[in-house]
């Protein structure tokens, strides 16, 4: 089954990643346009799709350039066509395991800093209900 084409255009609706910002990883090499268009637009696939929204949600955990590449490069071998040895399989899993959990650690982390905004920002609208005056009819 051949998988359908998108332009940049479209892949930067779904993954609400800038056209900059694609570009950027492409020159980089984290992901790399599947084809291109007689015109030479670049062409990318659901698997490029895919593999952005990976990088997305890397980024805001504070992932490096070469840790997502890093990863990608495990997931990739693990999916794969080329047959891999107990030892290499093993190895690449627990690479991605050792990035589950750094994910987890720093989502762990913004949940604390996420709950000392929101105490942060009760304490000003509690302030501001203290010293504003109610509006009386």
């Amino acid at each position: 089954m051949e998988d359908k084409h998108m332009q940049i255009g479209e892949v930067a609706t779904r993954t609400e990643l800038s056209l900059r910002t694609i570009r950027h990883y492409e020159e980089t090499g984290l992901v790399i346009p599947s084809a291109r268009s007689q015109g030479g637009f670049r062409l990318y696939t659901e698997a490029d799709v895919q593999r952005l929204m990976v990088i997305r949600r890397m980024k805001p955990l504070g992932f490096t350039l070469d840790q997502m590449r890093e990863l990608l490069e495990a997931t990739d071998r693990l999916d794969g066509e080329d047959a891999l040895d107990a030892g290499e399989r093993e190895a690449l899993l627990g690479r991605v395991h050792e990035y589950e959990r750094a994910a987890n650690e720093q989502v762990d982390k913004l949940r604390v800093q996420l709950s000392r905004a929101e105490d942060f920002a009760a304490t000003l609208r509690s302030r501001l209900e203290q010293t504003v005056p109610t509006v009386r009819p």
